[in-house]
């Protein structure tokens, strides 16, 4: 009886094991993932730098005299025209030594004034045989020696006056006046080791961005060199530090023609206006540059996996999934790639859903009327 009751469980479980393998065949679905044929196409895009923002001029200021500050005669991020007094070191001193040289020239006018008479004398006294040509050559050398000591003092008091004039530091062009680390009473000369304060000029803002050498040969080949690249690039964007954009446009002005060795970028300078003044030297932000590209082999990030900081894309070979290495350019925030090697026209990739494909993988390209009717489920 026992041995009945075995052969009857032993004959269950092989009828639900073979009812088991008659239904998996029915619970396999054929997966469709959407696809598309790689073309070239002529799109334009935008590519994001890290940008620096300096003033047009931005001066740091020294005194060309030492002394003590006597006087600070603006305020930090006060607006200066070109003139205008910044600072004032104490000008006694300096005075003294103008009137100094002052009396000097005075004294020296008056003993070459002296020598002069001598000298006149000494010619009628020599034409007359009563002294010697020795006697009036000394006269001569006399009066030259008067005249070079008057021409000495005269530069003693243009520079004592020079001096006494850089006692007033002023603002070597219209800016804004930076940071004052210096007050009343302190000890300056040109050697001290921060400048009295920078003034920059906010006019027009210069922004400093770089780009790698491949980019730069791209832009060459697309104008056909760097000065017809300055003409013709359009207006560029400037995506400030709150991820604003700045409401005028600034245009490139220079590139580097040197690529910087330890980086492999080159420098490019922009000018942005900056009437309102909200740009500030020293901000930081982003250039946003519109870059036009024709025959482009353009492919959305979706399309794409990273391994080991290599990426790539999987090609529909023969109805399956065929992984296949890439380099590419990120372009419009990293949304889209350019695809610059790996990819032919013609090729078809998969587009969604790559991270769970294996090599291999069944490839059943998604129709349209399929993609309809998700999108009606979708509404419905």
């Amino acid at each position: 009886m026992l041995g009945k009751m075995k052969q009857a469980g032993v004959l269950a479980v092989c009828c639900l094991a073979a009812g088991g393998c008659k239904e998996a065949p029915t619970a396999q679905m054929e997966t469709e993932y959407a696809v598309m044929a790689v073309a070239p196409t002529d799109r334009m895009l935008s590519s994001a730098y890290s940008a620096t923002i300096r003033g047009r001029q931005d001066i740091d200021i020294y005194p060309q005299v030492s002394g003590t500050l006597t006087k600070v005669c603006v305020t930090e991020g006060q607006r200066v025209k070109s003139g205008q007094p910044l600072f004032i070191i104490d000008q006694v001193p300096y005075q003294a030594a103008l009137q100094t040289a002052q009396a000097n020239v005075a004294a020296a006018e008056a003993a070459l004034a002296t020598s002069q008479l001598t000298y006149d004398s000494k010619q009628e006294l020599f034409k007359q045989n009563v002294i010697s040509e020795f006697d009036l050559s000394t006269a001569k050398n006399s009066l030259l020696a008067a005249k070079a000591q008057l021409a000495q003092t005269k530069a003693q008091e243009v520079s004592a006056r020079n001096n006494l004039s850089y006692t007033v530091v002023k603002s070597p062009s219209d800016g804004v006046v930076g940071t004052l680390p210096y007050r009343v009473g302190a000890l300056v000369s040109s050697a001290i080791p921060q400048p009295l304060t920078t003034v920059s000029d906010n006019s027009d803002m210069y922004v400093y961005f770089s780009m790698t050498e491949n980019q730069l040969l791209g832009l060459i080949r697309q104008y056909g060199s760097k000065e017809e690249a300055l003409k013709q690039m359009p207006a560029i964007v400037l995506m400030l530090s709150d991820k604003s954009e700045y409401a005028s446009k600034g245009q490139i002005e220079t590139i580097s023609g040197v690529i910087d060795r330890s980086t492999g970028t080159v420098s490019l300078r922009a000018v942005f206006p900056n009437k309102e003044g909200l740009l500030h030297s020293g901000g930081t932000g982003n250039v946003v540059i519109p870059v036009e590209k024709n025959d482009a082999l353009v492919i959305p990030q979706s399309a794409t996996y990273e391994i080991q900081d290599k990426r790539f894309v999987y090609k529909v070979v023969d109805g399956k999934a065929q992984s296949a290495p890439v380099q590419v350019t990120r372009v419009n925030g990293g949304k889209e790639f350019i695809v610059d090697e790996g990819l032919t026209p013609g090729e078809v990739i998969v587009t969604e859903g790559v991270g769970l494909l294996r090599e291999g993988t069944p490839i059943k390209p998604k129709t349209a009327p399929a993609a309809a009717a998700d999108n009606q489920t979708k509404e419905d």
